[in-house]
């Protein structure tokens, strides 16, 4: 895994990388004139956890392919329960991350703010609950996995939950 693969000839940039992430140039990419809605989620890495002062960063691994397999479904996912987004861009980290560094970016764009904010939720929601990413968190006494607080789901099961 290198740099990120720039943005696609068509409407969907999905990406699992180990380098920063490109956060002004996906908000942009996703920016058409068709698009009256731009929402942009970026995850950063912060100074805590549940029960965990004094974060000082995160080592995010993943099989490369299965979970690039996944991010490309939350956004097939995504598009289909709402057919208005016009781009969006589904983009995780691997690797070592310190404080303040972006790990994850969502940005989804459509005519109108509903369906962006709608769907933005959607994906970053359902990365968090069904792409096979870890991570390990460190602090200035040692590291540790950090255990989810719910079972993986399949993209599938993850977009049913948010049908209720």
């Amino acid at each position: 895994m290198n740099g990120v693969n720039g943005p696609p000839i068509d409407s969907t940039w999905v990406d699992l990388t180990d380098a920063p992430l490109p956060v002004a140039e996906a908000s942009a990419w996703a920016t058409t004139a068709a698009a009256g809605a731009v929402v942009t989620f970026v995850g950063v890495v912060r100074d805590h956890s549940e029960g965990r002062p004094g974060v000082t960063g995160i080592t995010y691994e993943a099989y490369a392919e299965p979970a690039r397999r996944s991010l490309r479904e939350i956004a097939r996912a995504t598009r289909l329960r709402w057919p208005a987004v016009e781009r969006i861009v589904v983009l995780h980290r691997t690797g070592d991350l310190g404080l303040s560094e972006a790990s994850v970016l969502v940005v989804v764009s459509s005519a109108h703010r509903e369906v962006a904010f709608e769907a933005a939720r959607f994906a970053i929601d359902t990365v968090k609950a069904s792409a096979p990413i870890w991570k390990r968190e460190h602090w200035a006494k040692g590291s540790d996995w950090v255990e989810s607080t719910r079972d993986v789901q399949s993209v599938g099961e993850s977009a049913l939950a948010h049908r209720e």
